[in-house]
């Protein structure tokens, strides 16, 4: 068979469409898997980054309890040792208000709905819809 020939000469328009549907449907499956496998191997790297930042938040908060000691026994040598306690209790205090009008600010901000992709639905209904007019 030289180059020039088709592959299948004696092919119905029928068959020609059945094997294209077929090979896209290949094409599309064995995309798929490569999509799993690739989703399957970031999500597992991402797990073991979660893991070791989870670590590196719970080696900084002991920082932060073992600090908070610290200061409140060192302001207790110039001072009684529960207000010393207490003095560091409210630092931690207005930290965490802070904190928590900042988060509850910047999640005011947020929206969960993917307006892009709820634009693209609608314009592939609208096309379907034409399709079938």
């Amino acid at each position: 068979m030289s180059d020039t020939q088709p592959a299948m000469p004696d092919a119905s328009l029928g068959e020609l469409f059945s094997h294209l549907t077929s090979d896209l449907t290949a094409i599309v499956r064995d995309e798929m898997q490569l999509a799993k496998v690739e989703l399957k191997e970031e999500v597992g790297r991402a797990g073991r980054a979660g893991g070791l930042l989870g670590g590196a938040a719970f080696a900084g908060y002991m920082v932060v309890v073992t600090l908070s000691f610290a200061l409140a026994w060192g302001l207790a040598e110039v001072m009684a040792v529960g207000w010393a306690f207490l003095i560091v209790a409210v630092i931690w205090a207005v930290v965490g208000a802070f904190l928590y009008l900042r988060g509850r600010q910047q999640l005011s901000t947020v929206n969960l709905v993917p307006e892009q992709t709820v634009e693209t639905l609608k314009e592939d209904v609208q096309w379907a819809k034409n399709q079938k007019s």
